[in-house]
C-alpha cells in the first residue's frame, strides 16, 4: 500500500466526522457569516483548536474576498490551500552519525515507534543501534528488544532500574567504535514526578553532547493522536527539558481528532515528521501535508 493511500485510510475516522459536513457546507455556494460560523464549528469538532481555527477562517476570508469567490469548488480549493500552506512540508533530514532522542509519556507508542524508525533507517541502508534507556518501566527493555529483532538492529540495554544515562553512554560508545550511523534512544515516559523526568532527560542530553559532540542531534517526541489537544500540553512539558525538533504522531487511524496535526504545527511551530497508521512495522510513514489535507477534505 502506498504512502498516500495509508494516510487517506488513516484519516478515515476524521474524514467521516468532518468531510461530509464540509462537503455539504461548500455545496450550498453561499459564503456569508453563517457559512464561516458553521465552518468554525466543523473545524473545532476535529480538534483543530480555537486559535488555529480562527486563523484558518481569517485567511480563507482574505483569499476568497480577493477573488470574490462564489464557486463551491473554488472555495473548497482555497480551504485546501490554506491548510496545506499552514502545515508546510518539512521532512526529517539527518546526517550521519546521528543520535535521535525519542521522548514521550507512557502509552503513546514510543517503543513501537522506535522499532519502526529503526526499520525505516535500515531500509535506507543505514546501520542502527537502539539504546534501551527506559529502565524504569517494567519489561520496557524486553519489549524494545522484540522490535529491535524485527528491524534487525542492535540493542544496548542494562538491568531494570539501572541508570538510563549509563545505557546511553554505552550505546554511544558502541556506535562510535563500530561506526554506526544512527543511535535511537528510548527514554522513560514517567518517573516519580515531572521534575525527576525532566532531570533525567537533561542528564541523558548532557551525556550525548559530551560523549558524541560530532554527531547530528534530533529530539523527537511521540504523541498519541487520540488525546487531541492534550498532545500540545505534552510538547510544552518536554520542551522544558529538551528542545523538540519534530513530532511523531501515532494512532492517527484510531481517532476522529486528526485535526490536531494542524493545531500542533500552528501553535508549536514544530513539524510532524511521521504518522502512525497501524500496528505493522511498515505502518509509520513520513507525513505529507498534501495527502493529509486530501484525507480530511
Amino acid at each position: 500500500m502506498g504512502f498516500f493511500k495509508k494516510i487517506i485510510d488513516g484519516l478515515r475516522k476524521t474524514k467521516e466526522k468532518i468531510g461530509f459536513k464540509l462537503n455539504q457546507l461548500f455545496k450550498r455556494g453561499i459564503f456569508d457569516d453563517d457559512f464561516y460560523d458553521e465552518l468554525e464549528f466543523i473545524l473545532l469538532s476535529a480538534d483543530i483548536g480555537e486559535e488555529t481555527t480562527t486563523d484558518i477562517i481569517d485567511e480563507l476570508r482574505v483569499r476568497m474576498g480577493k477573488d470574490h469567490a462564489s464557486d463551491p469548488e473554488k472555495a473548497n480549493k482555497y480551504l485546501h490551500d490554506v491548510l496545506t500552506d499552514m502545515l508546510g512540508d518539512e521532512k526529517l533530514s539527518v546526517s550521519t552519525p546521528c543520535v535521535i532522542l525519542v521522548s514521550g509519556v507512557n502509552g503513546v507508542g514510543k517503543t513501537t515507534t522506535i522499532g519502526k524508525l529503526a526499520n525505516i533507517f535500515t531500509k535506507q541502508g543505514k546501520s542502527v543501534v537502539i539504546a534501551a534507556a527506559d529502565t524504569f518501566r517494567a519489561a520496557a527493555g524486553e519489549q524494545l528488544e522484540i522490535w529491535a529483532n524485527r528491524a534487525k538492529v542492535r540493542i544496548i540495554k542494562h538491568e531494570e532500574g539501572s541508570d538510563p544515562a549509563a545505557v546511553v553512554y554505552d550505546a554511544v560508545s558502541s556506535a562510535k567504535s563500530r561506526g554506526t550511523d544512527i543511535v535511537l534512544v528510548d527514554t522513560a515516559g514517567r518517573l516519580h514526578n515531572k521534575k525527576n523526568l525532566m532531570e533525567e532527560l537533561k542528564k541523558i542530553d548532557r551525556v550525548i553532547d559530551r560523549e558524541f559532540p560530532e554527531a547530528d542531534r534530533k529530539n523527537l517526541i511521540v504523541l498519541d493522536a487520540t488525546t487531541g489537544q492534550n498532545a500540545i500540553q505534552q510538547v510544552d512539558i518536554f520542551n522544558e527539558a529538551i528542545d523538540i525538533d519534530g513530532i511523531v504522531l501515532t494512532k492517527l487511524d484510531g481517532t476522529a481528532k486528526g485535526g490536531v496535526v494542524l493545531a500542533i504545527k500552528h501553535d508549536m511551530d514544530i513539524p510532524v515528521y511521521f504518522v502512525g497508521v497501524g500496528e505493522g512495522i511498515d505502518d509509520l510513514i513520513p507525513f505529507d501535508s498534501e495527502s493529509y489535507v486530501d484525507g480530511i477534505i
